[in-house]
């Protein structure tokens, strides 16, 4: 799969935080990795177009969000953000939920099929949301996202209230929409386990800045990020 250079440089103060991130890839999967308070939910709302405060530029698998000349409103940017919570619709069933909002297949270069298949929700289409476990919930959310015509994904902790057996098979679906989509993905987490299974570009942040990037397995060994693997309850086995 041929992949799009991508790249980032944010600035915006808010008190004592300032957020100062400068990144460049050329991954179809950026994770942004660090603990609380380090600035990753603030990138993310920048990328959707829900922090105006926040200046500079924003290129996305070849496409430009965000520019000191450029601004496009977030309804325009064509991108699928997944909070921790799905926030699906109750009153509506899963394929109602997928479906609300969707575009046609041309201008998301894949069809619905293709969405249900990779996301593993034929079985579940007629179900009402509640009865939903929270894998299940996370799949609709990110189906619809996509059906939405969403050229990229922001995924903000989506597995964080998930055991581990269930993490995986979310993980392996979300690899499945980088190889069989092709929709570049950044994903936000503070767990070192879930950057290291998706083998992906891994972008630490600590108080509004880029300490480290590279590779997971790379970036996770090197001095100044095992400090914060420490302070957020990790041991160095």
């Amino acid at each position: 799969m041929m992949r799009t250079p991508s790249s980032l440089r944010l600035h915006a103060g808010y008190g004592a935080f300032n957020l100062d991130v400068t990144l460049s890839w050329d991954s179809s999967v950026l994770c942004l990795f660090g603990p609380s308070g380090s600035g990753k939910s603030t990138v993310i709302e920048a990328i959707a177009g829900l922090r105006p405060e926040v200046s500079g530029d924003i290129i996305i698998g070849g496409q430009c969000l965000q520019s000191d000349g450029q601004w496009q409103q977030p309804e325009q940017r064509k991108v699928g953000w997944v909070p921790q919570d799905a926030s699906l619709f109750p009153h509506m069933n899963v394929a109602q939920n997928i479906y609300f909002g969707a575009v046609a297949p041309q201008e998301q270069g894949f069809s619905s099929a293709q969405i249900i298949d990779v996301l593993g929700l034929h079985e579940l289409l007629e179900r009402n949301v509640d009865g939903l476990s929270g894998g299940e919930k996370q799949r609709v959310a990110v189906a619809r996202a996509l059906m939405a015509g969403a050229r990229v994904l922001l995924l903000d902790e989506p597995l964080a209230a998930l055991d581990y057996a269930l993490k995986s098979r979310v993980l392996a679906l979300f690899l499945r929409i980088r190889d069989e989509l092709g929709v570049p993905i950044i994903y936000v987490s503070h767990d070192p386990i879930e950057v290291r299974a998706l083998n992906a570009e891994l972008a630490v942040l600590n108080n509004g800045k880029v300490i480290a990037q590279g590779r997971a397995d790379d970036v996770l060994g090197k001095v100044g990020v095992l400090g914060i693997l420490q302070s957020m309850g990790c041991e160095n086995l």
